[in-house]
């Protein structure tokens, strides 16, 4: 019998830890993967980031790279090796002939100002069901040939938080989609900057930082980083 998965997980590293033991035992071969279908969990603690489980060891000093990178909005993997010093082989992979990539989130919401209009929708109507950010976009398509977002979109949402205490005005909800979501690489980098941006609206629209919901399509541990 498949046990039943937790819907709410403290912070990532607990649901990190959770998913890399489940997912070898209940997961299904697929594409030279082990493999979840349709995966979502709330993180009550967003901010509580960092991945401390051995197994993994962790670079927080990537993940913080990886994130101000995002936020210089250029896409060009030299901009990464400026800030972290050089350039990780995955991202040399990924590029284009002139060292582009899709996969930079900070390019993607920046692109049609979609973060500065995120805030703003949320400051004029706080009950608006439209403060989203698309990344993977199907008018792009024909860029995603090295290199496919991993992420549809992001949303924001103002809420009374049930999870924790909160202002009278509530606290930012946040619920990340994504077709697809390696758990050793992809998400224990990405909840990162994905909470960094939750602490900038949040900061931005000036209320607390609420909850976040992670939602994989596809949620995978490659064969080589399955346990032993």
């Amino acid at each position: 019998m498949i046990p039943r998965r937790p819907e709410i997980f403290d912070n990532a590293d607990a649901a990190y830890s959770y998913f890399y033991s489940y997912i070898p035992l209940f997961g299904e071969d697929f594409a030279e993967t082990r493999a979840l279908f349709n995966v979502g969990f709330y993180l009550r603690n967003p901010m509580d980031s960092e991945i401390h489980e051995e197994n993994r060891k962790w670079n927080k000093e990537y993940a913080e790279a990886e994130w101000k990178w995002y936020l210089t909005g250029d896409q060009n993997i030299s901009k990464l090796g400026d800030i972290y010093g050089k350039v990780p082989p995955i991202w040399e992979r990924m590029a284009d002939g002139e060292g582009n990539v899709n996969s930079n989130y900070g390019y993607q919401w920046q692109r049609n100002n979609q973060l500065d209009r995120v805030v703003d929708m949320l400051k004029e109507n706080p009950t608006t069901r439209q403060a989203a950010i698309s990344i993977y976009d199907a008018k792009e398509m024909d860029l995603y040939s090295t290199d496919t977002p991993c992420t549809y979109a992001v949303q924001f949402t103002i809420t009374k938080n049930p999870f924790r205490l909160s202002t009278k005005d509530g606290a930012l909800d946040m619920s990340v989609v994504m077709r697809s979501n390696d758990l050793w690489y992809g998400f224990c980098n990405d909840q990162y900057c994905f909470s960094k941006l939750q602490k900038l609206v949040a900061d931005r629209v000036g209320i607390p930082v609420g909850r976040y919901y992670h939602f994989a399509h596809n949620l995978h541990l490659y064969n080589n980083k399955l346990p032993e």
